[in-house]
């Protein structure tokens, strides 16, 4: 199957240009100007801008959590994903306490196995590594593809692991080509301030945030960083959400350590005074890290710009407000934690990066396909428009407008973060690896489309990417 693109504005993280594309198959086979080649397929692009498909590095599919499973499988979110324009993520096998780690990724892969609409690769939570166990890590970097692992610093009794744990993880991946991702949160010290709240009755979706203040994240990503520098190896900060927090990073950056860090559109666009809408409305976005004070919104844009913040994904963990979320009506601690945001996150960074002139267009193509790819061991199958990559492609309207809405957005939850706001910079046609899976904005894919990619071992030895095309 052949398909040509003519006519588009080429976006990449640095290029900037008019061109057509043939795609012979799964991948990109020619870029020039005014192609005249037979095509099975010929989309006019005229007027678009044609972007690498975004990368989400973090989603939570069909994810047990809080005494529920979050709403979205691996069907309905990464349908919802392909409508944003994203064309991989990088979901979270979760390995239980004193559980075989290869046993916890054959039950994500047993989650996944037929129903994505594009591709998707792992990440695994580890919560139990005893020495012997790091032989499993190993077999995941080298034979698996799965080269990150995320450590909690939170949620003691469920998913915290101590310092010892998490430096034995960053000395065996700082010297196999892993990432140690860490949910940097001081996790002890919360659940003290949580049980404080309770015994005095503050039982409000406000006291999640109110009990999960900003000095907590900011010890967690500093123990992180100065863990990582003892282990001489990289870290990856996930959804930083505070300019506490990340003034830790900017920090370690300053020194030449290799710490990276994420950040999510949540804490971009939305703040503290959500959790206080009357009644039980802020458990819609009780999610962890809490929105912080809105200030902090301008200094996470500034450490986009200046590449201290690397990658921005979503942590999308949808759980419905009727069913789910009421499981904690009576106690905030009880609320599951996590939000909806796959299907919303390339035109919200477009509408508020691009439009404003806050990021570039390359930019914008770098925080949410590019650096994803060249992190997380993707680029260059992933993560731009060049011959011999995967034919990963949105064509994307960039005067476009419209309003978000839980009665237009396909992801399996009943509210949406960011509902009746109007955003310029629209998703129409998507393909995943050659195949038209959104045309116009209607799916026109089927279940499994996707496929499982396996990931190359990580190289960061220093605070930069190899390639990275911003400005510090």
């Amino acid at each position: 199957m052949k398909t040509l693109i003519k006519n588009g504005r080429i976006v990449t993280a640095v290029d900037d240009y008019v061109a057509d594309i043939l795609i012979d198959g799964e991948t990109i086979s020619v870029i020039g100007k005014t192609l005249e080649m037979e095509a099975d397929k010929v989309i006019d692009a005229k007027d678009r801008l044609v972007i690498p498909g975004g990368i989400d590095a973090h989603t939570h599919m069909d994810m047990p959590f809080g005494g529920t499973t979050s709403a979205d499988d691996f069907k309905t979110g990464t349908l919802a994903a392909a409508h944003g324009g994203t064309t991989t993520i990088i979901d979270f096998a979760i390995q239980n306490k004193g559980q075989a780690i290869m046993e916890a990724l054959d039950i994500w892969h047993e989650k996944a196995a037929g129903k994505t609409a594009i591709d998707y690769s792992f990440h695994m939570i580890v919560t139990d590594l005893p020495h012997e166990r790091t032989k499993d890590l190993k077999r995941l970097i080298h034979d698996e593809g799965v080269t990150s692992f995320k450590l909690f610093m939170a949620y003691p009794g469920v998913l915290l692991v101590d310092d010892a744990t998490i430096f034995r993880a960053m000395d065996f991946c700082g010297n196999e080509g892993g990432l140690v991702c860490m949910h940097a949160e001081n996790g002890i010290v919360i659940n003290e301030i949580v049980q404080r709240a309770l015994a005095k009755g503050h039982t409000a979706p406000k006291y999640h945030a109110l009990t999960r203040p900003t000095q907590a994240e900011a010890e967690g990503v500093n123990r992180a960083i100065a863990l990582a520098e003892m282990a001489n190896s990289p870290v990856y900060i996930v959804h930083l959400s505070c300019y506490d927090a990340l003034k830790k990073v900017v920090e370690a950056r300053d020194e030449g350590i290799p710490a990276f860090a994420e950040t999510c559109p949540q804490y971009l666009f939305l703040d503290y005074s959500y959790y206080e809408k009357e009644g039980f409305e802020g458990a819609k976005y009780v999610m962890t890290p809490a929105l912080r004070e809105k200030w902090n919104q301008e200094k996470l844009w500034t450490g986009l710009r200046m590449n201290d913040l690397q990658v921005i994904s979503t942590d999308h963990c949808p759980f419905c407000f009727k069913d789910q979320k009421e499981l904690g009506k009576d106690d905030f601690s009880k609320i599951p934690n996590g939000g909806p945001g796959v299907e919303t996150r390339m035109s919200l960074i477009y509408n508020g990066g691009v439009v404003p002139g806050r990021i570039s267009v390359n930019r914008f193509v770098e925080l949410t396909s590019t650096s994803p790819a060249k992190i997380f061991g993707l680029f260059p199958k992933k993560g731009t428009i060049a011959v011999g990559s995967d034919a990963d492609i949105v064509i994307f309207n960039p005067n476009k407008k419209m309003t978000l809405s839980a009665k237009t957005h396909h992801m399996n939850v009943d509210y949406n973060c960011y509902e009746g706001m109007e955003v310029q910079g629209v998703t129409e046609t998507v393909l995943s690896r050659g195949k038209v899976v959104i045309e116009n904005e209607k799916y026109v894919g089927k279940a499994g489309d996707g496929k499982y990619i396996k990931r190359s071992r990580v190289s960061l030895k220093h605070s930069e990417p190899e390639t990275a095309a911003a400005a510090r």
